[in-house]
């Protein structure tokens, strides 16, 4: 996995999810979505706590993300059923790609 390099344009944006806090490099205009995913993310991993076993952080957030994903291939089957592919396939793939980038740099960074 790729280290994030920060940028001049770069900066560090602070992410709480439960009890870990995360620094991220992201671009200045990328920093809304960002802090939204987060917060989005935090929400699911908290309700996935109150209902799980084991919640233990790595846990929680495999089972958030197995969520998250299901409920997006749900939308997607339903868009493309309902004809409603007005956003391209492509562009959500790149950004869950960043996403995805993003998130593996701030996890290997909290091991760290």
């Amino acid at each position: 996995m790729a280290d994030v390099i920060s940028t001049p344009i770069n900066e560090p944006v602070s992410l709480r999810l439960i009890d870990r806090e995360f620094l991220i490099a992201c671009p200045p205009d990328e920093r809304a979505g960002l802090l939204e995913a987060a917060s989005f993310l935090d929400r699911k991993m908290r309700e996935l706590r109150s209902h799980a076993k084991t919640p233990g952080f790595d846990r929680l957030a495999v089972l958030a993300a197995i969520s998250i994903t299901h409920e997006y291939l749900q939308l997607q089957k339903h868009a493309t059923s309902t004809g409603n592919t007005n956003v391209a396939e492509s562009d959500i793939a790149d950004g869950l790609a960043t996403l995805r980038r993003k998130l593996e740099a701030a996890l290997d960074a909290q091991l760290k």
